[in-house]
């Protein structure tokens, strides 16, 4: 037995040792790591009510003392600890209801690499014991997923089996945004939503096979009838990578240029931007020349983030949305195939909740999906618990013959579900379980599967399968979207 193969060995022995000798009480119970997730809507309706009622909040989380050496920076290589900052980094909540009576529902984007959904449990709790929002039905947090961020996860510390996460830090993001959520509920204002949306082109670049994404940039508006400030939700895919590994400080990477375009240009506004389906490695145009350290990556991520806020300044013939919002979420349970991950995990530098399957050596995470329609049937937005390769929402696969596995996938996508006229993916939405990928085209290295990249029969590159949670993910999540959309609808 050659070396890699001892190493793969040992690894997988001691994973699955540890699961098994585990004591019942390291593990979650389905009770305790679903307590906090409000599930929303039991059926959906299309009653309107007689206008929308939003508001906004937000909360810096950038720490006073980032240049000390204790935050890491998350995203790239490990031990990279920040030494200042280029733009601060927010916690932004938008909360809307379309008074039917049936409650209101809270959107908040984190600027963050990603965060687990029992982190985001603990922020919904602080929230619901804080009995400042009542008749509230669903709360969502998602990341941006800025590289240049600090260590939200843990992936990133010191060293590979010690935790990059600050916990100090990490108590601080977490009330700060409960108040960022509160605020908003505060702030609330009677008026009127709208949708527009734009196909995009020469904005993004795909790293692998297949060449397919989300081009559309999608706005929606919200006018106070007062005619104060508007509320801006943005989505789009894109990594937010564009500082590049080389960075020293922290920052939200081009989706805070994008707002503050966005807010200067609109006086009195305030915008929220959510990711896309950016598993496959979507990012921006120039993403190779970052890469290659060859261009001024703090100005592009600039000029990047600023032609978004002016594609979203421009958009025009925009829709109108009724006032109906449904909104419903559903526990999920991922088998953990990344032994790689669960070993982190019962090391502490990962922090999710974790459960035994029916094998007492195999472990499972829990997590969640949700969907969420404005207006009557105008607006669907599927809320996806980490990085999804774009091809699991609008089904551009790649063929047998051209698969790293040479099999077809055969998936109902998410664009064939729910039946909304406009619909959308927020990745990264309620957990980070990393890259969705696929099973057609989930290929391992062979003799050190999930560390080090596999390379299919084409020569192609397969570093995501290393950062997934396995190759049954993709078809758990899918199947359990659909289970929920067609249990509502």
């Amino acid at each position: 037995m050659n070396t890699d193969k001892i190493v793969k060995k040992a690894i997988e022995t001691i994973s699955k040792t540890a699961i098994s000798l585990m004591p019942k009480s390291y593990f979650t119970s389905d009770e305790n790591a679903n307590k906090y997730m409000l599930t929303g809507d039991k059926k959906f309706s299309d009653k309107a009510g007689n206008c929308y009622t939003c508001g906004f909040g937000k909360a810096v989380l950038t720490p006073d003392d980032i240049a000390s050496g204790r935050y890491f920076i998350a995203g790239y290589d490990s031990n990279h600890p920040a030494k200042g900052v280029i733009d601060d980094i927010y916690s932004r909540a938008v909360y809307i209801d379309d008074n039917t009576g049936r409650g209101g529902v809270v959107m908040c984007a984190v600027d963050a690499v990603g965060i687990s959904r029992k982190d985001i449990n603990d922020i919904r709790k602080l929230v619901i014991e804080s009995n400042k929002i009542p008749n509230l039905k669903s709360i969502n947090i998602c990341a941006t997923h800025s590289h240049a961020s600090i260590d939200t996860q843990g992936l990133w510390g010191e060293k590979i089996y010690k935790s990059g996460r600050d916990e100090a830090f990490m108590t601080e993001l977490k009330k700060r945004t409960a108040f960022a959520i509160i605020s908003a509920y505060e702030s609330r204002k009677d008026g009127k939503l709208y949708l527009a949306s734009k196909e995009t082109e020469d904005f993004q670049f795909d790293c692998r096979t297949p060449d397919t994404y989300d081009c559309t940039f999608t706005r929606l508006r919200f006018e106070p009838t007062d005619k104060s400030g508007c509320i801006y939700l943005i989505n789009f895919a894109s990594h937010a990578e564009l500082m590049g590994d080389k960075i020293t400080e922290i920052s939200a990477d081009f989706p805070a240029y994008m707002i503050k375009e966005i807010e200067e240009k609109n006086p009195g506004a305030n915008a929220v931007f959510c990711n896309g389906a950016i598993g496959g490695m979507i990012s921006a145009k120039e993403i190779k020349k970052i890469y290659r350290n060859e261009i001024d990556c703090v100005a592009y991520t600039k000029s990047f983030g600023k032609m978004l806020g002016e594609l979203s300044n421009s958009l025009d013939g925009e829709t109108e949305l009724e006032p109906i919002i449904n909104i419903s979420s559903a526990p999920v349970k991922i088998k953990a195939q990344n032994f790689v991950l669960i070993l982190a995990r019962l090391l502490k530098v990962l922090n999710n909740d974790i459960a035994r399957c029916e094998k007492r050596s195999v472990a499972a995470i829990h997590t969640e999906v949700g969907y969420l329609e404005l207006g009557n049937g105008d607006v669907g937005i599927y809320l996806i618990p980490g990085e999804l390769f774009p091809e699991l929402y609008n089904g551009e696969f790649l063929s047998a013959e051209e698969s790293g596995t040479g099999k077809a996938a055969d998936y109902k996508v998410l664009s064939k579900m729910g039946g909304a006229k406009h619909h959308f993916v927020i990745g990264l939405c309620n957990d980070e379980l990393g890259y969705i990928i696929p099973d057609n085209d989930f290929v391992l290295n062979e003799r050190m599967p999930y560390i080090n990249k596999g390379v299919d029969k084409f020569d192609r590159s397969h570093y995501e399968e290393t950062n997934s949670t396995g190759r049954e993910t993709a078809r758990t999540l899918l199947e359990s979207m659909d289970k929920l959309i067609s249990s509502v609808k």
